[in-house]
């Protein structure tokens, strides 16, 4: 099954410059899992050491928060587009 990957420009570099991805997995957490493996230096922006997603990193599947969705284990479908929205400081 795949999905679209969206990643803000600030992550994008960590991917060779790709703003989408194609990635492939029943869950959040499994599209997560298959973009960490394609592009390390991208995996500890997307999640913690334990695999888990972090607070400040909110993802959207199809414009929906998948923290309300069960988190990394939101289904997710053939077509489907998740969106990653890191929170960003400044001051």
């Amino acid at each position: 099954m795949s999905v679209t990957l969206q990643l803000p420009t600030v992550l994008a570099k960590l991917a060779d410059g790709r703003r989408s991805l194609e990635a492939s997995g029943a869950t959040l957490g499994d599209v997560v899992a298959d973009v960490a493996t394609r592009f390390p230096n991208l995996a500890p922006r997307l999640r913690d050491d334990a695999g888990q997603p972090y607070p400040f990193v909110t993802f959207y599947v199809n414009d929906d928060d998948a923290r309300l969705q069960g988190g990394f284990q939101a289904t997710v479908r053939d077509g489907d587009e998740i969106i990653v929205v890191p929170a960003i400081a400044g001051g």
